[in-house]
This record gives structure tokens, C-alpha cells and sequence, in this order.
């Protein structure tokens, strides 16, 4: 097999090889969000507690952060990749046939470690397969793959759910991925560690030195942190209105939402590119201010399904623009430790996305629609004014 043409673009084809298997491992992350509703009747849980099922998910993606993906730094990627997606099946069988809400959170805590582990090893993949000048442009493409699987997964997970039940979700799911794996050992580049001499404990080591010493790291996750909390603050919430009165929507209809998440997802896929061009600070800007944009939209949803539908595709584009710009900038400042780089920057990503889930459910049983709403506000809100506060602390080569 031919070794990666680091100093050449990547051709179209491993692009959505890349994008497409990024795509497929997030979504196993987020299947349960538009059950959540149908969980919780199956397991007796509460209404209150029931978003601990997305937060044990998300405890398995802070695991694989911490222990897992900074592998990729010093195993061959291509069997590492193999592996974890071989590993990633059997939980996503084990979540088919749970009996007791113990097993189900257990089974999620792997769901949640193995595609994550995958989904961001793919990420360092692209971002170490690419020339330094074509980066953002990757990991936009790959990113794009990612966030348009997360808003598919509720699409597929509502329509699947509806014809098969919650547990054909996670059947169908196992498939999908095996299916993926022969194209993956196939055709992604031999890419040689670029740590290897380093143990596994100082590898762990490292990623506290990282963290220490990288100030880019350190802003780009905070903004991270507080994107994904807005953002699973409304996602987590959505399906508790929607299949209540006076909607009693199916679950296919509340995932088909999702779908228009993809516009803004396909939108915002040129923030890589509009980095590589040294406008990262714009770019967060303008993002940043759709994010709080959206929420009056979303507040008026009682009042308007389309409503919901412009806060949705604002909510979207501007998540995806920071989140793609954030990787970008992250990218660029140590090439010999992107695997590490981004198994940190995706922790604050694990902490808010949790953070946000289990505390829209709490809201949404004490407060409504509109507390859920208020309480994105606020928290996009916040991420601005950390912006502004941290913004000339982005090295100048960065926003050229």
C-alpha cells in the first residue's frame, strides 16, 4: 500500500471516505437522544433523571479522550482503526438486548468510548494525512461528515425505532459498521507514528503537559465546552415537547428535524477553508452570534413549527462553524501530537455536551420550553463574552 502523499491534496475520494466514516461512528453517539422518551418508559426511569443516559454516553467519550485516542499518536492508525471498530460493534450489540437500566447505562459508557475513540482518531487521521496549507479544508470536509451523522442519527434513530423498536436502532447500527470495514482497511493511508517511542503512561503523561502549555487548546475548549452544551441543551430537550400535547409526534417526524440541521451543517463546512486564509477570528464572531441568534427562533416554537425550523439551521451553522474553526486553528500548532490535540479539545467537547444534556431534562420537567430556551441563551451568551474576553490571547499566525 501506497503511504500518504502528506506535501499533495487528498483526492475527493478518501475526503468522503473520511467524511463518511466519521459520519457513521459519531452517530452511534447520538441514537438515544430521540428515544430518550421511549427509554425511559422501558426502563422506568424518570423524566428528570432519563438525560443520564446521554451523560453515561458522554462519560465513555471523556474515557476514550483521556485513554484511547491519544493511541493514534503512537499505534498504526490502520489497525488501531480496525480494532475499535470491531470493539464498537459487540457494544452496540450489547445495547440490543439490555435488560435493566444498570446494563443499558454500561452499555452506553462503551457505545459512547468506542465511537468516539473512532470518530476523533478519524479526525487526527485527516488532519495528519493533509499538507499543513490544506488542513482547514479537511478537517471541514471530515468535520461536515461528522456533525451531518450526528443530525442524521436522530433521523435514523426515529424512523428505525418507529418500524422496529428502539432495539432495531442499535441492530441496524452494528451493521452499519461492520459494513464499514473493509473500505476503511482498504484504502485509508499507512501513516507512521509519530510517537513511538513513547510509553503509554508518558503518552497520558503528555496530555497534561499539552494542556498546561497550549493556550490555544485552552480557549478554543472552553468555547468548545460551551457550544456543545447550547447545543445538546436544545437537542436533548426537542423530542419532550414534540412528542407531548399538542404534537404527539413520531419519532421519525421529531429526527426528521435533524435533517435541517444538514444546511447549516453543508454551510459551514467553508470555515476550514476561510481559516486556512487567516480569518479564524471572524469566522468565531460571526458564529458565535448565530448561536445566540437561534434561540429567539427556537423560543417560538409553541407558536411556530417553522420557527423552530430557522433556529435549528442557525443553531446548526453556527456550531459547526466554531466547532470546524476551533479543530483548524488546534491543528496547526503541533502536527507530531494531533491525536492528543484533539482528544483534549473533544474532553471540554464530552464535558459540555453532558453538562448540557442532564441539565436541559432537569430544566424542561421544572420550567418548560422556555426555561430549555432561556437556558441555551444564556449559555451561548456566555460563550461570547469568553470569546471577546480571550481573543488576542489566538497567536497571530493563527488570524493571519
Amino acid at each position: 500500500m501506497k503511504k500518504s502523499p502528506l506535501h499533495r491534496r487528498l483526492p475527493a475520494s478518501l475526503l468522503w471516505l473520511f467524511a463518511v466514516a466519521s459520519g457513521l461512528s459519531v452517530a452511534n453517539v447520538y441514537y438515544a437522544q430521540p428515544l430518550l422518551d421511549i427509554l425511559a418508559q422501558d426502563f422506568a426511569i424518570s423524566q428528570a433523571a432519563v438525560g443520564g443516559v446521554i451523560s453515561a454516553t458522554q462519560v465513555g467519550c471523556a474515557a476514550a479522550l483521556l485513554l484511547v485516542v491519544p493511541l493514534g499518536d503512537r499505534l498504526d492508525r490502520r489497525y488501531l482503526m480496525a480494532v475499535q471498530l470491531l470493539a464498537l460493534v459487540i457494544a452496540l450489540l450489547a445495547v440490543a438486548v439490555v435488560q435493566s437500566a444498570s446494563a443499558l447505562l454500561v452499555s452506553m459508557f462503551a457505545v459512547g468510548l468506542l465511537g468516539t475513540a473512532m470518530t476523533q482518531g478519524l479526525i487526527a487521521y485527516a488532519a495528519s494525512a493533509a499538507a499543513p496549507e490544506e488542513q482547514g479544508r479537511v478537517v471541514g470536509a471530515a468535520q461536515s461528515g461528522v456533525f451531518i451523522g450526528l443530525l442524521l442519527a436522530r433521523v435514523f434513530a426515529g424512523g428505525v425505532s418507529d418500524l422496529a423498536g428502539w432495539r432495531g436502532v442499535y441492530f441496524a447500527a452494528a451493521a452499519l459498521m461492520l459494513a464499514l470495514a473493509l473500505p476503511l482497511w482498504r484504502h485509508l493511508p499507512v501513516l507512521a507514528p509519530t510517537t513511538h517511542r513513547l510509553s503509554y503512561p508518558r503518552l497520558l503523561t503528555s496530555l497534561l503537559t499539552l494542556l498546561r502549555q497550549q493556550r490555544v487548546l485552552q480557549v478554543r475548549g472552553i468555547l468548545a465546552l460551551l457550544m456543545f452544551a447550547a447545543f445538546n441543551i436544545f437537542w436533548s430537550a426537542l423530542v419532550l415537547p414534540l412528542s407531548a400535547s399538542p404534537y404527539h409526534f413520531s419519532h421519525t417526524l421529531i429526527g426528521a428535524f435533524g435533517l435541517v440541521g444538514v444546511v447549516g451543517a453543508l454551510t459551514a463546512a467553508r470555515a476550514g477553508q476561510w481559516a486556512d486564509r487567516g480569518y479564524s477570528q471572524r469566522t468565531s464572531a460571526a458564529a458565535l452570534a448565530l448561536l445566540l441568534l437561534a434561540w429567539w427562533p427556537l423560543s417560538l416554537m409553541e407558536a411556530s413549527l417553522w420557527a423552530l425550523v430557522i433556529g435549528i439551521i442557525l443553531l446548526d451553522l453556527g456550531g459547526q462553524a466554531l466547532h470546524v474553526t476551533n479543530q483548524s486553528l488546534i491543528f496547526r500548532t503541533l502536527p507530531e501530537a494531533h491525536s492528543r490535540m484533539v482528544g483534549l479539545y473533544m474532553l471540554f467537547y464530552a464535558a459540555g455536551s453532558g453538562l448540557g444534556a442532564i441539565s436541559t431534562t432537569f430544566t424542561y420537567d421544572y420550567a418548560g420550553w422556555e426555561g430549555v430556551c432561556l437556558l441555551g441563551a444564556a449559555v451561548s451568551l456566555l460563550a461570547g463574552l469568553f470569546w471577546w474576553f480571550t481573543r488576542k490571547m489566538t497567536p497571530d499566525n493563527a488570524d493571519r
